[in-house]
């Protein structure tokens, strides 16, 4: 089982605790890092310490989860070596870990149901990265966070 990171703001509270009850219960080590309640919080905060967390080797993946999961997307995007991705559905799901070699994926909690996000968390956590054509285009934009 792997260690995962997860957080959200307040928007995306109640469906973090859906998906870490079921990471946790699928055996799988939870490095909550918040927010802990739906009061109003800065989703950057919360996409920036799991991309840390991902990043910094406490986490081998992580999950994100804000109103839409593009605002903290791009938070955790922003930490070098972080690949986050906002998924809507299993094939977004797998396909971000198959061809995009992502880390951490994220979830909008006002655009997604929970029963079809549980099972985008199981279509990610399933896939792996296929490298071949894929593994130029993933350098490339690792480089890119290497431009000043």
């Amino acid at each position: 089982m792997a260690r995962i990171a997860i957080g959200s703001d307040h928007a995306g509270f109640a469906l973090k605790e859906v998906l870490a009850k079921k990471l946790a219960d699928d055996g799988h080590d939870v490095v909550d890092c918040g927010t802990t309640s739906t009061d109003r919080v800065d989703y950057p905060d919360f996409g920036a310490a799991v991309g840390r967390a991902v990043s910094g080797g406490d986490a081998e993946l992580g999950v994100c989860v804000c109103g839409s999961g593009i605002g903290i997307a791009m938070a955790a995007n922003k930490i070098p070596g972080i690949r986050a991705a906002t998924v809507h559905d299993v094939t977004s799901a797998h396909l971000t870990r198959e061809h995009n070699d992502a880390n951490v994926i994220c979830f909008g909690e006002r655009l997604i149901g929970e029963a079809v996000a549980l099972e985008a968390l199981d279509a990610f956590l399933g896939a792996e990265f296929e490298g071949g054509r894929h593994a130029p285009r993933v350098a490339k934009i690792d480089a890119l966070s290497e431009i000043s």
